[in-house]
């Protein structure tokens, strides 16, 4: 049974790197054992040293040691002796086409539907829907498709906010999550904010973190979601 872990964001704005999902994160790892794999296929802007460095830190701090999995050069077998893994956030397309281009897609889903732990923050929430087209990314790069691992049967809009910014003409979010569910109206979407998080053990779905999620069904109103909520009805 899958054991989720899924971060809207990784930080705060004026706190440090991984302030607010560490005790979440502490929690949901409590008692694992061994060293985790770190999937930095998300950056862009900066290497995936530089990402390797600032995660391994926040993850050391509370106790967890992570190999980074561009250091590897059997990833099949690196997914299938890691204790857990961590896919961090960035740009969900350049994310999702790296893990096609190593063949990996298959087999993280596989692993991870076994049980091992896998927590994801913004890109790495994306990737355990059924696709990524909910996600706020610029399709940067043309993965060979927009199916993702299918851990999780709805779609999550990680960064999710209500703002209209003076002089927008343009869609909001709220606008763009409704275009969606008129193509795809069989689909569900979580519109997520920022520090607010899905943890999923099992058959068992809560919402935890500060705020309100916003849930979207085709044809019906948005619906608001209080932190602490058991959504495991959206599993169905």
């Amino acid at each position: 049974m899958a054991k989720l872990l899924l971060l809207s964001n990784s930080t705060m704005p004026g706190t440090p790197f991984f302030s607010w999902p560490k005790p979440h994160v502490s929690a949901f790892l409590s008692g694992i054992k061994g060293k985790g794999l770190f999937i930095p296929f998300a950056a862009v802007t900066f290497s995936f040293d530089e990402y390797e460095a600032i995660v391994t830190k926040a993850f050391h701090e509370i106790g967890y040691e992570l190999s980074s999995f561009h250091h590897v050069a059997d990833k099949k077998k690196a997914i299938e002796e890691a204790s857990f893994i961590a896919v961090g956030g960035g740009n969900s397309f350049a994310l999702l086409s790296r893990l096609y281009e190593n063949d990996l897609i298959t087999s993280l889903r596989q692993r991870i539907l076994a049980g091992i732990p896998y927590l994801g923050w913004s890109a790495g929430a994306n990737l355990s829907c059924p696709t990524i087209m909910t996600t706020n990314d610029m399709p940067i790069v043309q993965p060979p498709s927009l199916q993702a691992l299918g851990l999780i049967p709805f779609q999550i809009n990680p960064h999710y906010h209500e703002l209209k910014f003076e002089g927008q003409g343009g869609e909001t979010r709220k606008e763009r999550l409704e275009e969606f569910l008129v193509l795809n109206p069989d689909k569900k979407v979580m519109g997520l904010p920022e520090g607010m998080l899905l943890h999923l053990d099992g058959n068992q779905l809560w919402l935890k973190g500060e705020g309100q999620a916003k849930l979207y069904l085709a044809g019906q109103a948005v619906q608001s979601i209080a932190s602490g909520s058991d959504l495991s009805y959206l599993l169905v």
